[in-house]
C-alpha cells in the first residue's frame, strides 16, 4: 500500500494524497518533454471518459506566448509516463511529430466525441517513434 504525502495546496491549505494517486491541480501546468528532454509544453487539462471514469487524453499546450497563440494537443494518457528526474510528463514523440498531430485552438475547441477520439488514437498508435 502506497504512503500517503502531504502538501500545500495552491492556497496554502495542506492536503493529504495517496502515493497513488494525484490531485487534477498537481496535474495541469505539469511540463511536459519529449523522449530526447526537450520541453514540448505542458498540460493544460485532461479529458475524463464520462463511463469508466478513466483518463483517456491529457491536453498538452504548445506554442504561443504566454498562452497567446497556443494550439491544444490530446495525446492519450498511457502515452505520458511520469519523471521524478524531470518533474513532468514524458512522451515518446519530439516536436516535429507532435506539429503533425490532431489539435485545436480556443477558437475551435472540438467535441471530444468518438469520431475525434478515433482520429487521435489513429495518429498516435501510428506514427513512428523518434
Amino acid at each position: 500500500m502506497a504512503e500517503d504525502t502531504y502538501f500545500a495546496d495552491r492556497d496554502g491549505l495542506e492536503r493529504r494524497e495517496s502515493g497513488d494517486t494525484i490531485s487534477s491541480r498537481k496535474v495541469e501546468g505539469t511540463a511536459v518533454y519529449g523522449r530526447d528532454q526537450e520541453r514540448l509544453g505542458t498540460i493544460e487539462s485532461f479529458m475524463v471518459n464520462k463511463l469508466s471514469g478513466q483518463v483517456e487524453y491529457a491536453v498538452l499546450q504548445f506554442g504561443g506566448v504566454f498562452g497567446i497563440g497556443s494550439d491544444y494537443y490530446p495525446i492519450p494518457w498511457n502515452q505520458l509516463r511520469y519523471s521524478a528526474e524531470l518533474g513532468g510528463y514524458v512522451v515518446d514523440l519530439n516536436s516535429a511529430v507532435l506539429e503533425k498531430a490532431p489539435r485545436y485552438n480556443e477558437a475551435t475547441e472540438p467535441s471530444f466525441d468518438a469520431e475525434y477520439g478515433r482520429e487521435i488514437d489513429h495518429y498516435y498508435g501510428g506514427y513512428q517513434p523518434i
